[in-house]
């Protein structure tokens, strides 16, 4: 059991009762991946930060609206996943924060020509995850970073799990078209 007492479930329906404890647990729980899907999807820290905030704020207000049968983690990100696609339509423009701020790659060799190697691959897929479209980006996202299942993406994008499926083949192969093109 949590040191807060109970589930997400509980958590959830305490907070929906007003308790603000309960809430701040949630957020404890969910700010990170929250933030690392927006930072990515933005490509600025601040906008990130600011985005979360403004996530965890429309959750608190919508709260009432959540209902058991859905897992709050896709029901959060439904809603920072809304907020990153209304900032990127305003600023009419994409970005991608480049992944070697935040990635920390592990090396079972800690030698300089290693790490000079892992370098040079994350900003290869870093410069090809920029070309790609935002509905591909945040779909590879949610599936390779958040580690999403096909069913929880849907409920995120709210698309079928069918959709969900083949979009991230698009987007894989996609990706796989930008990275052969961007070979010498």
């Amino acid at each position: 059991m949590l040191a807060s007492g109970g589930s997400e479930d509980d958590l959830v329906r305490r907070a929906q009762a007003g308790n603000g404890q309960a809430f701040s647990e949630l957020v404890r729980r969910h700010q990170s991946s929250v933030y690392r899907y927006l930072l990515r999807m933005l490509g600025s820290h601040e906008d990130a930060m600011e985005l979360t905030q403004d996530a965890f704020i429309k959750a608190w207000q919508a709260l009432a609206q959540w209902q058991p049968e859905a897992q709050f983690r896709t029901w959060l990100f439904r809603i920072a996943n809304n907020t990153a696609l209304d900032a990127l339509r305003r600023r009419k423009l994409v970005e991608f924060v480049p992944l070697e701020d935040s990635f920390d790659a592990p090396s079972p060799e800690p030698n300089p020509e290693h790490q000079a190697q892992v370098t040079q691959e994350v900003r290869q897929l870093e410069a090809s995850l920029k070309k790609l479209a935002p509905e591909h980006r945040q779909i590879l996202l949610l599936r390779e970073v958040e580690e999403m299942s096909y069913e929880e993406i849907g409920c995120v994008l709210s698309l079928s799990e069918g959709t969900v499926k083949s979009r991230l083949a698009r987007a894989r192969v996609a990706l796989i078209e930008i990275r052969a093109r961007s070979r010498p």
